[in-house]
């Protein structure tokens, strides 16, 4: 299989980091696209970026992404919840308690090990610890995932869901009553200052994140929620919803 390289022409008005840009578009980790840019696999408007260096409207840049290499990691026969699948892509029901993919403290029984045992090839685009990952889901959060099988199908569903074509909703349940039965939050998601392991509200720094909150029910000590996210921040509605003083519990 030979390399793949993509094309993406940045819109009027979008201003972000290469690295963040190529991420974005992609649909792989920021590690990931950094990877790329320090292989020398990424050029905008025909040369070699800074990776902090910003992309700004009508440029044009070009990634190659290689093909996928032997993947590390073991394939462990841990049944999967498959609600569909083709040539191109699964959709999978992902309990609570499971690691959508391998990291540090996480070497095994995470998704990606059961989805190497359930199919023979997963897009390369997201890496050797990523394959077909187009997506992710906390540890303690079950739902559907999307799950790519070439990098065709993988950019094809990073492209939709930045377009807000695939629209995501979430259940929760958050502590106490929200003022509002409609209310969007937007507040900038970081690494906390005072704890660099959690991510949090933050002042400088941040990433814009925007999360939409519908109350579904009002319970005796807490709501029902139906949450949209607007942005794909890492722990966005548990950070968000902390930030107000409704931490979810469930």
């Amino acid at each position: 299989m030979e390399a793949r390289t993509h094309e993406l022409v940045v819109r009027e008005g979008e201003d972000a980091r290469v690295d963040a840009f190529v991420a974005d578009r992609l649909g792989c980790s920021r590690t990931r696209a950094q990877a790329l840019l320090e292989e020398g696999r990424v050029t905008l408007d025909g040369r070699r970026p800074r990776k902090s260096e910003r992309v700004s409207g009508g440029q044009v840049v070009r990634v190659e992404v290689p093909p996928p290499e032997p993947s590390p990691l073991e394939p462990e026969a841990i049944p999967l919840d498959v609600l569909y699948e083709d040539e191109a892509l699964l959709v999978v029901n992902k309990p609570a308690g499971m690691v959508v993919h391998p990291a540090p403290g996480h070497r095994s029984g995470t998704l990606v090990n059961a989805l190497l045992a359930h199919v023979d090839d997963l897009s390369g685009i997201g890496g050797t610890l990523r394959p077909g990952i187009v997506h992710r889901l906390d540890k303690d959060t079950s739902g559907l995932l999307l799950v790519a099988k070439h990098d065709e199908a993988h950019q094809a569903l990073s492209d939709a869901l930045r377009r807000r074509e695939i629209k995501r909703f979430y259940q929760a349940a958050s502590w106490g009553h929200l003022d509002e039965d409609d209310l969007v939050v937007d507040a900038p998601i970081g690494r906390d200052p005072r704890h660099r392991k959690r991510m949090a509200v933050v002042e400088e720094g941040g990433r814009r994140a925007v999360t939409r909150v519908r109350v579904k029910e009002r319970w005796l000590a807490a709501d029902l929620l139906e949450v949209a996210l607007r942005t794909g921040r890492t722990h966005q509605i548990r950070v968000h919803l902390a930030h107000m003083g409704h931490p979810v519990v469930g």
